[in-house]
C-alpha cells in the first residue's frame, strides 16, 4: 500500500470505506494522534456506521502502540467526545464519524485537551505526516477501557437552562437514525416535554436516507409529522448531532440564521456586554439583535476552527453559523446540537410566544434566500468575475470569507466550498422579499453566464 493517506481534509478526516479509510489507515492515524499529543490517554467514541467498530479497533491499536491508554465512551455524538475530553482530562479525543456523508464513508474528528480543535494548519497536518511515516503492525496487544459519561454529559447540557421553568411542550424530534436518539431518550425523564419520536433508532444503514436536514428533500417528513401530531415545534439532527435544525408549529423550516439572533438574546440576558461571534454569509439580523440585546457582534470566517479561535480570542459567550453549528463558551467553546433547542424551549416557555411568533418579525425584516450551491469548473476565477461585475456599483466589499457585497437595501455573500468544486450563495434584503428573490435570480443567472 502506498504510504500516502488521502482522507485528511481541512478540519477532519473523511474517506470512502475501504479504499480511502480502512483498518490499516486507522491504525496509522492512531499512531499519529498519540505521537502528536504525546498522550498518556485518549478518549474515543463512534457513530452508527457499520464500519465504525472496525475503525475503532484499529485506531485503538495504533494509540496503544504508543503506550497511551485508550478510553471508549461507546456510541455517542461528537459533542460527547468534547465533553469527555474535558471530564476525563485526557490528552486528546477522537470521534469516529462521517457526519452527513453517505453510508459508505467514515471519518475521524480530533481534538486536543480541553476539546481544542485541530485543523490542517494547527496539528492535523502534523498528525497526517506522523501517520504516513508510521509502520502498520497487524498483531498488537491492547486494551480499551470503557467509561460511562452520559449522565455527566446530560448534567452539563441541562445546566444551560432552568428546567423548572420549561413548560410541558409537545416536541417532534427526528434523529434521522443517527446518534441523537439515545440522548433524547435519556433526557426524556429529566424534562417536562412530550416527545414525538421519528427515526429515533440508531441504524447505520440509514434506511430513511442520510440524516442531513440542510437538504430540502430531507425536510418534508419532519414538517408533515409536526403538523400531523400538532407539535409545538420540530427538531432534526444530522448523524453525529453536532448540528440541529428547527421547524415551527406550522411545519415551516426555520433558517438557523434567525436562531442565532434568538440564542444570542437568550444568553445575553445573563451575560450583558459579551461578544457574539457569527459568520459573514448572512449578518444584518444577527448584528441588529445582538446590539439590541446589549452584546457585541464579532465577525469570523465560517468553519468551526475559525469560529472557535475567534471565540477563544475574546472569550465570547456564543458563536453561531447559519449551517446549524452553535458554539458555547461554557461548553469548551465547542458546538452542540442539544444545548440550542434547550435554550429555545426556555425562551418559548418564558416569553409565552411560539417559535413562529419569535421569528416572524425577523423573517419579515430580513428575508433570505437560503444557501444555494452551484457546481462550477473554476470557483476562484468565477468569484473574481463576479467581483468585477458588481464593483462598478460601489458596494461595500469584504473578503474575509469569499466575497460579501453590501448595498443599501440588500447584500450577498459568495464563497467557495473547501471540499468540492462549488460556490455557495446567500442573499438577504432589508424588508423586501421581492428584491431578495430578484437579486438571487440575477446572481444565479450571472454565475451561469460567467462560469
Amino acid at each position: 500500500m502506498d504510504s500516502g493517506i488521502n482522507c485528511f481534509k481541512a478540519y477532519d478526516i473523511r474517506g470512502r470505506i475501504p479504499s480511502e479509510l480502512n483498518p490499516e489507515v486507522a491504525f496509522k492515524i492512531g499512531v499519529g494522534v498519540a505521537s502528536y499529543f504525546s498522550s498518556k490517554s485518549v478518549v474515543v467514541g463512534y457513530d452508527v456506521r457499520p464500519s465504525s467498530l472496525d475503525i475503532l479497533d484499529a485506531l485503538a491499536k495504533g494509540i496503544a502502540s504508543q503506550n497511551s491508554e485508550v478510553i471508549s465512551i461507546g456510541l455517542c455524538g461528537t459533542e460527547e467526545i468534547y465533553f469527555a475530553t474535558n471530564h476525563l482530562k485526557t490528552d486528546a479525543g477522537v470521534m469516529i464519524t462521517a457526519s452527513h456523508n453517505p453510508a459508505d464513508y467514515n471519518g475521524l474528528k480530533i481534538v486536543g485537551s480541553g476539546a481544542k480543535p485541530v485543523s490542517i494548519d494547527s496539528g492535523l497536518g502534523e498528525i497526517k505526516n506522523l501517520a504516513e511515516s508510521a509502520e502498520y503492525i497487524a498483531d498488537i496487544k491492547y486494551e480499551i477501557k470503557d467509561a460511562a459519561i452520559r449522565s455527566n454529559y446530560l448534567d452539563k447540557v441541562l445546566s444551560f437552562v432552568d428546567v423548572d421553568n420549561i413548560k410541558p411542550l409537545k416536541v417532534l424530534v427526528n434523529a434521522g437514525n443517527g446518534c441523537a436518539g439515545p440522548v433524547v431518550d435519556a433526557l426524556e425523564s429529566r424534562l417536562p416535554i412530550k416527545f414525538i419520536k421519528l427515526q429515533n433508532q440508531p441504524d447505520g444503514s440509514f434506511p430513511n436516507g442520510i440524516p442531513n436536514p440542510l437538504l430540502i428533500e430531507n425536510r418534508e417528513i419532519t414538517s408533515k409529522a409536526v403538523l400531523e401530531h400538532k407539535a409545538d415545534l420540530g427538531i432534526a439532527w444530522d448523524g453525529d448531532f453536532d448540528r440541529c435544525f428547527f421547524f415551527d408549529s406550522n411545519g415551516l423550516f426555520i433558517e438557523n440564521y434567525y436562531l442565532i439572533g434568538l440564542l444570542s438574546e437568550e444568553l445575553l440576558k445573563s451575560n450583558p456586554g459579551d461578544h457574539i461571534v457569527h459568520d459573514p454569509r448572512l449578518v444584518w439580523n444577527t448584528r441588529e439583535e445582538v446590539l439590541r440585546a446589549g452584546g457585541i457582534p464579532q465577525l469570523s470566517k465560517a468553519g468551526h476552527s475559525f469560529i472557535k479561535e475567534t471565540m477563544r480570542s475574546n472569550n465570547s459567550i456564543y458563536g453561531g453559523e447559519m449551517s446549524g453549528h452553535h458554539y458555547f463558551r461554557d461548553f469548551y467553546y465547542s458546538d452542540s446540537g442539544m444545548i440550542p433547542w434547550l435554550l429555545l424551549l426556555q425562551n418559548i416557555s418564558n416569553s409565552g410566544q411560539s417559535l413562529s411568533q419569535l421569528v416572524a418579525d425577523r423573517m419579515q425584516r430580513y428575508p433570505v434566500s437560503g444557501e444555494i450551491n452551484t457546481k462550477v469548473d473554476e470557483p476562484k476565477v468565477l468569484l473574481e468575475r463576479i467581483k468585477e461585475h458588481y464593483v462598478v456599483q460601489e458596494p461595500i466589499i469584504d473578503d474575509l470569507d469569499g466575497y460579501s457585497f453590501e448595498f443599501s437595501d440588500w447584500r450577498f455573500n459568495l464563497r467557495m466550498s473547501n471540499t468540492e468544486p462549488l460556490v455557495r450563495l446567500n442573499v438577504e434584503s432589508r424588508a423586501d422579499e421581492k428584491l431578495m428573490i430578484e437579486k438571487t435570480e440575477e446572481i444565479l443567472d450571472l454565475i451561469k453566464k460567467l462560469s
